[in-house]
């Protein structure tokens, strides 16, 4: 345990729209010191209240050597701490200074060798192996198709690709560091180290940011902020809210009540389980409140799925504001939201993040809601979340189970949300991840469930002709959930499925498998 501020060291991630600036965030927090990620134009006095100890400029789809390419402002190189620029970044950074930036004769998009050329405090006494003239060699990852073609003033070369000849750059004076290829993904072998030397060696971070130090530092902030007074969680038994409980339960005992919300869009015997694990093994209050037909009458003839989303998480804090009303001294209400959601829903400090879609922990809330908000894992990543999960005592099986939307069910059905439909879906949904946990599969993709499409399609059945509705499965394999690509499971294993669902739930004549990856798709449908 540390009595010292986990947030007292910490470093600014600027980005510029890389599709890594997440997995960036989190080699970050990995080495153990906290880091936050904003928008490149990031206003001074926003910069001056967080005083970061180090800069991560991101990689980013523009090119650095037009005038309305995107830069970051003068006072971030003024600032006198240390800057990391990663491929993009290292090109901007390169601009900045007068260097140069042109179009690659040829593109490096995947693994590539990277020579270290000059000593730096960086890279030395790092590699994957030697030159045939001795020197560190580096197995990385590159996806660019610019590169610098000119050095500033005050910088030198210090690695280099047969493609790329200026692959990493350093100003040793002012700590300022370049690198074309990607540090924070797995396929740079060194590429851990690389982050954590930059953090701790050159930025001078220690590592506060552990489980046990985020769990005393959160338990510390609840007591403060919430007093004597009760605090209400809407508890769904994901992986979110059970953290939230868990951690609330220890912090405050029994000013927590969690109120679980059985709005008929959850999974088989899902509200039963729920009640078993939270209330009886953990002694935490819970009341049930059963809100099935209030949900399914305001969401009857509702087909646009943001609009689903909306009505869902208001129709949650009603329920929350009526349960609320029947206790005494409740002024606060919890919820799950994490870092991700936060990031998707325009949180950055410009605000200017594209909205990919609203998040019922995030939007959505009503302007004269009772109940202040506490979020005890908004600055968490869904990983960060699942290791203090564990840390509290929560058992594997609950910790890592697959993400389940917040509106549940109510965005795996295609379309209007029927009880009918919820029924087939549950069924089917349960088969796929019995056979999945019988397979030894569940564990070994990232998230799978099945999707309700409201259409029907001609079978037989015996000698009868059956017309009955259609499940899609899906499963994917991901690491950020910012990227996903389907599962590969194997051809029997579907078979048995489909025949399986097929087979049990008369209302189902077809089952398809989703293929698509993400982008252009989404993990979910809807």
């Amino acid at each position: 345990m540390t009595s010292e501020n986990i947030h007292s060291q910490k470093i600014l991630i600027l980005d510029f729209g890389s599709q890594y600036t997440q997995l960036i965030a989190r080699r970050i927090r990995e080495a153990g010191v906290y880091c936050e990620i904003w928008d490149y134009e990031v206003e001074a006095k926003y910069f001056d209240e967080f005083n970061p100890q180090g800069i991560v400029l991101s990689g980013g789809p523009e090119s650095a050597n037009t005038k309305t390419s995107p830069r970051a402002p003068s006072l971030v190189y003024r600032s006198g701490v240390p800057i990391l620029g990663i491929c993009y970044g290292m090109q901007t950074m390169a601009e900045e200074f007068g260097g140069k930036v042109e179009a690659s004769n040829k593109s490096e998009f995947g693994f590539a060798k990277v020579d270290l050329v000059a000593s730096n405090r960086l890279l030395d006494g790092l590699n994957d192996g030697l030159t045939d003239s001795g020197k560190s060699q580096f197995d990385v990852w590159m996806s660019h198709g610019d590169k610098v073609t000119n050095v500033p003033d005050g910088f030198q070369v210090i690695a280099s690709t047969e493609s790329a000849p200026i692959a990493a750059i350093c100003d040793e004076r002012r700590k300022f560091y370049g690198l074309q290829f990607h540090p924070e993904v797995t396929h740079t072998l060194q590429g851990k180290e690389i982050i954590g030397r930059f953090v701790h060696q050159v930025c001078g971070c220690d590592s506060l940011w552990t489980s046990a130090n985020i769990i005393e530092d959160a338990i510390t902030t609840i007591r403060k902020n919430v007093g004597a007074d009760s605090v209400l969680l809407g508890l769904s038994g994901g992986v979110d809210s059970s953290v939230v409980a868990a951690l609330l339960h220890r912090a405050i005992g029994d000013q927590l009540t969690c109120v679980f919300v059985d709005n008929g869009l959850l999974r088989l015997d899902e509200g039963d389980q729920v009640m078993a694990s939270f209330s009886k093994d953990m002694g935490i209050r819970v009341i049930r409140a059963d809100a099935e037909e209030l949900f399914l009458s305001r969401l009857s003839g509702i087909d646009d799925p943001e609009e689903k989303r909306k009505i869902i998480g208001n129709t949650f804090i009603d329920v929350f504001d009526e349960e609320a009303g029947k206790l005494k001294n409740v002024k606060w209400l919890a919820q799950g939201t994490i870092y991700p959601d936060v990031i998707e829903s325009a949180g950055s400090k410009t605000g200017k993040a594209h909205v990919i879609k609203s998040h019922h922990n995030v939007g959505g809330l009503p302007e004269d809601m009772k109940l202040d908000l506490v979020e005890p894992l908004r600055e968490l990543f869904k990983d960060e979340v699942r290791k203090i999960g564990i840390e509290l005592g929560l058992s594997k099986k609950m910790v890592f189970r697959h993400p389940f939307p917040g509106p549940g069910l109510g965005v795996r059905i295609l379309g209007e949300v029927r009880k009918e439909y919820c029924e087939i879906l549950r069924q089917a949904d349960a088969i796929f991840m019995e056979e999945l946990d019988q397979s030894n599969l569940y564990d070994k993709v990232s998230q799978a469930f099945a999707v309700f499409l409201p259409v029907k399609s001609v079978g037989v059945v015996g000698d009868a002709r059956r017309h009955a509705y259609v499940i899609s499965l899906r499963a994917v394999e991901t690491i950020d959930f910012m990227t996903a690509r389907w599962a590969r499971l194997d051809p029997e294993i579907l078979e048995t499925i489909s025949n399986r669902i097929m087979n049990e739930i008369p209302e189902v004549s077809r089952v398809a498998y989703d293929i698509s990856s993400k982008p252009p798709a989404t993990i979910e449908w809807e």
